[in-house]
């Protein structure tokens, strides 16, 4: 831009050169499209940010639970006597203690706040106890006797579906619930003509395959902790991390028998979430010990007890059939996805809707049938994790059209590209797509990208192989593999949820210059908004001076730090209270100098018209007044599924990432190393591009954990593995280069046209390593993860 510089605060210079004064204001480099750093990156690095197992309070007690051993008993009686007397515990209480309602649940109130009669999971908390000191606590609950009639646990799709034989895990009407059988919640969704006789005798070339995801967990390293503080006023104050203040209190509240005004949340530091946060976990618990007691509580999950007290990533079964015609056009899609939901509902629903109406992914399909079901078992509950029910179906879409590529003879990424959506295109639910829809570019882009080099076999680095340092090869038995794929995710609450969020936001003058202050009730979890919201407000408000205020519920709802919604939801609540902050204080202008100039707008800590230049200083302008206004952002409406059709304007908006993997493969032993997992996403706008990139190589390192190893090992309902040395995560040695490539096509109903970001590379990268590991060894591989034995005893297959 090509401009004088003025120190003067009115005049009439005229700012010149190609940008206008909405670019100017959007062109800071701490604004929007700037990248700067997050406030807490460097406490974190360095081992000093404050989380919520940092809490401390003068004379607080430590809280613990204990946990019912069986995933399915009846309890017949809980003897807290001898707990009693053990020195330094000063409560011990079981469901006879609460004193208000007994369940609570997410979407549906059907979990127990403390097992009542029924043990459905295999870690189900029974008793609570409060001790001095946290070594005493747990000692006090193994002194706690439980009688317990173990039954045989339901834990199969056959077992569910038959409760007559083999029993309900909630019984019919045991309470309020939609559910029936052992059926959480299903979603029956059918376009064009279905899938009948006449239309399957229209596809050339059928291929069908049953596929599975194991258990998931989102294996944050933050185990869950709060701090509840007995109020004067006879209510609490709980300093927790979570992902949703509000829903957490609206739950809490009825349980703990008070209005929701006397439950204050207020987010403590966060060690990661990934969906595990969404319900809740010890909130409840160390509340009614703090009320109970009159003291502060503090609970800290071990990392074992942080597998039983967050809800996991539902494994799935899906059967799907395909056909197309010779040339490589999809004719029909038929699938059933079942859900294994556990114990409880969670948030199996939306998980369900998510399947359903995204299980067919990014593609043209005239004819669909699809069935999602959420089971009820006696397995560990299941809830939200990033990408949730978008994830589990990629994996068989994408699968599906690999086969369907090597039955055609087709190039995979050109089959994926001749049948990809596009702007203008309906989905199957028949709600059009009407923003960018970039599904073909992404693809050409992904493919296009530089191919890392051959494995080097005369200068052989160990540490680049499969194995490793190990030493198990020297290049004998590795072969690579490239594989491709695409996915589709929606972003934010759908199905006529009435998502919305709210942000406060005051300009005032400290220290002799202009200081916005943000408040809003976001869950910061890792994902970048207290930069995201400084950088909007900086951009509305021409300073550079914003401070971020703590989360928390004395501000309204920000909505959940989930679905991909927080830039696009509480990031557009700051763009509209700043705005009107920005509005306001022009108007003051206007009172004062009698201003006529339409083009005000402010920009370094200046009123600037565009036609007249710098008008007057903010401060001078603003003097000791404050202005503070509060806004609440709705996107536009949507609708339920309709229950037997599936159809609805459901969804608020898509996002789509394509990916490449290359792998090498130790056939004889049956290890894999992922050489490189190249991403490229459309992200409308990319509000903060490094925080873009982090965002996107973060979702795929947690797909290769799906693809490869991350899974809970379940025999009988009961975990086998629920420590970080049996459950397997990526380190930063497992983790190979991600090239990211950013495509920036604006969403016109969003704000500054931005596309959520997070979720969708999780989506679609899983896939596209397997694809790679299936052409380094020709085997169908038809669950995830994918483990060394699945490599060396199956036999070859049709992909």
């Amino acid at each position: 831009m090509n401009a004088r510089t003025s120190d003067r605060t009115s005049g009439t210079r005229t700012i010149q050169g190609e940008k206008n004064l909405q670019e100017i204001r959007q062109s800071s480099k701490d604004g929007i499209g700037g990248s700067p750093l997050r406030p807490d990156g460097t406490l974190k690095v360095r081992g000093e940010f404050a989380y919520s197992s940092d809490l401390w309070h003068e004379d607080m007690l430590w809280g613990t639970a204990l946990r019912s051993p069986h995933p399915r008993a009846n309890i017949l009686s809980v003897d807290i006597s001898e707990a009693l007397t053990v020195p330094g515990v000063y409560a011990v209480l079981t469901h006879e203690d609460i004193p208000g309602a007994k369940y609570y649940g997410l979407e549906i109130a059907d979990q127990p706040a403390l097992a009542i009669d029924k043990i459905r999971y295999h870690g189900e908390a029974i008793a609570l106890v409060a001790a001095d000191h946290p070594e005493t606590a747990r000692r006090a609950v193994k002194k706690i006797r439980v009688e317990y009639e173990v039954l045989t646990p339901i834990v199969t799709e056959e077992q569910c579906l038959d409760p007559e034989t083999y029993g309900y895990v909630h019984e019919p009407h045991e309470y309020k619930s939609h559910a029936y059988g052992n059926i959480c919640h299903e979603q029956h969704l059918v376009s064009g003509l279905g899938v009948t006789d006449e239309v399957r005798a229209l596809a050339d070339v059928v291929v069908s395959g049953t596929y599975e995801v194991g258990m998931q967990d989102q294996a944050f390293l933050g185990p869950e902790s709060g701090l509840a503080v007995p109020a004067e006023d006879g209510g609490i104050d709980l300093y927790i991390a979570t992902q949703w203040l509000h829903v957490d209190r609206q739950q809490m509240a009825p349980v703990l028998g008070l209005p929701e005004e006397k439950v204050r949340l207020t987010l403590a530091g966060v060690g990661g979430a990934f969906g595990g946060r969404e319900d809740l976990s010890m909130q409840i618990h160390a509340c009614l010990l703090a009320q109970r007691t009159g003291k502060p509580v503090k609970i800290v999950y071990s990392r074992d007890e942080s597998f039983f007290g967050h809800v996991h990533r539902h494994p799935a079964k899906m059967y799907y059939e395909h056909g197309a015609t010779r040339d490589g056009k999809l004719v029909y899609s038929d699938a059933r996805i079942v859900l294994d939901g556990g114990a409880y509902a969670s948030a199996s629903p939306a998980v369900v809707g998510n399947a359903a109406s995204l299980g067919n992914g990014p593609y043209v399909i005239p004819n669909v049938r699809m069935h999602a079901i959420a089971l009820y078992s006696n397995n560990p509950s299941c809830g939200a994790m990033r990408g949730f029910g978008a994830v589990q179906a990629a994996f068989g879409y994408e699968s599906q059209m690999d086969r369907l590529a090597a039955e055609l003879g087709m190039d995979p990424v050109e089959l994926r590209q001749l049948n990809a959506v596009r702007q203008g295109d309906r989905m199957p639910t028949g709600q059009e797509i009407d923003a960018p829809a970039p599904v073909a570019e992404l693809l050409r882009r992904v493919k296009d990208m530089p191919l890392p080099p051959p494995l080097d076999t005369d200068d052989l680095d160990v540490r680049l192989l499969p194995g490793a340092l190990s030493n198990t090869s020297h290049g004998e038995g590795i072969v690579r593999g490239v594989g491709y794929s695409v996915g589709i995710k929606n972003v934010g609450f759908s199905e006529g949820f009435d998502d919305y969020s709210t942000a406060r936001v005051r300009l005032e003058v400290i220290g002799g210059e202009p200081v916005a202050l943000v408040h809003t009730a976001m869950a910061e979890v890792g994902q970048g908004g207290v930069t995201v919201h400084a950088q909007i407000a900086r951009t509305e408000l021409g300073v550079e001076q914003v401070t971020i205020h703590p989360a928390n519920t004395e501000v309204g709802s920000a909505g959940s730090t989930s679905a991909s919604r927080q830039t696009y939801m509480t990031g557009g609540a700051v763009k509209l209270a700043a705005e009107a902050v920005r509005r306001e204080l022009i108007e003051k202008g206007r009172r004062r100098y009698g201003w006529t100039q339409q083009d005000l707008t402010l920009v370094g800590g200046k009123v600037v018209s565009e036609s007249a230049g710098p008008l007057v200083s903010m401060v001078d302008l603003l003097g000791d007044d404050a202005i503070e206004l509060t806004r609440e952002h709705h996107h536009r409406p949507t609708v339920p599924f309709d229950k037997e059709t599936g159809q609805g304007f459901g969804h608020v908006q898509y996002t789509f990432c394509a990916n490449r993997a290359v792998v090498d493969v130790d056939v004889e032993l049956g290890l894999v190393k992922v050489v490189e997992l190249t991403a490229v996403q459309d992200v409308g706008k990319a509000l903060n591009p490094l925080s873009v990139v982090g965002q996107i190589q973060g979702g795929c390192t947690q797909a290769l954990g799906l693809a490869v190893m991350e899974e809970i090992i379940l025999k009988d309902g009961k975990v086998r593995n629920a420590s970080f040395t049996d459950y397997l995560i990526p380190t930063i040695l497992d983790t190979p280069p991600i090239p990211v490539e950013i495509l920036e096509l604006p969403d016109p109903n969003a704000p500054y046209g931005l596309r959520g970001v997070g979720e969708a590379p999780t989506v679609s990268a899983t896939p596209s390593i397997v694809a790679a590991i299936r052409d380094a060894t020709g085997l169908a591989l038809r669950r995830i993860p994918v483990r060394p034995e699945h490599l060396t005893t199956e036999q070859p297959g049709e992909l």
